[in-house]
């Protein structure tokens, strides 16, 4: 089993900026991708930010030149610096890691979420 345990989400005013952690602990023998997703109210879940350890990291197109994601990967985190945040940014925020673990075919994991406001 791998767990996650998400931080830093809060209430943010417009134009304003947040830093969300995921550090993951655990059954981990390698990580193949750690990345944010968020779900506004009245929506699908919507991928944020996706870095693999090899090849490109994504964005989505919302969020491209205003949100960086990074990893720590000596501690197994993965962050997402928040900025310029708008109102429609207003969401909870998941986390998601991408492990191998002691059987074969890679496993999905989620983290509770983290909820950002922010308020106009």
């Amino acid at each position: 089993q791998v767990q996650l345990v998400e931080s830093g989400g809060g209430l943010v005013q417009t134009g304003g900026s947040l830093r969300l952690s995921c550090a993951a602990s655990g059954s981990i023998f390698s990580i193949y991708a750690m990345g944010w997703y968020r779900q506004a109210p009245g929506k699908q879940r919507e991928l944020v930010a996706l870095m693999p350890t090899s090849g490109s990291t994504n964005y989505a197109d919302s969020v491209k030149g205003r949100f960086t994601i990074s990893r720590d990967n000596a501690k197994n985190t993965v962050y997402l610096q928040m900025n310029s945040l708008k109102a429609e940014d207003t969401a909870v925020y998941y986390c998601n890691v991408v492990v191998s673990g002691s059987t074969p075919g890679p496993k999905f994991y989620w983290g509770k979420g983290t909820l950002v406001t922010v308020s106009s």
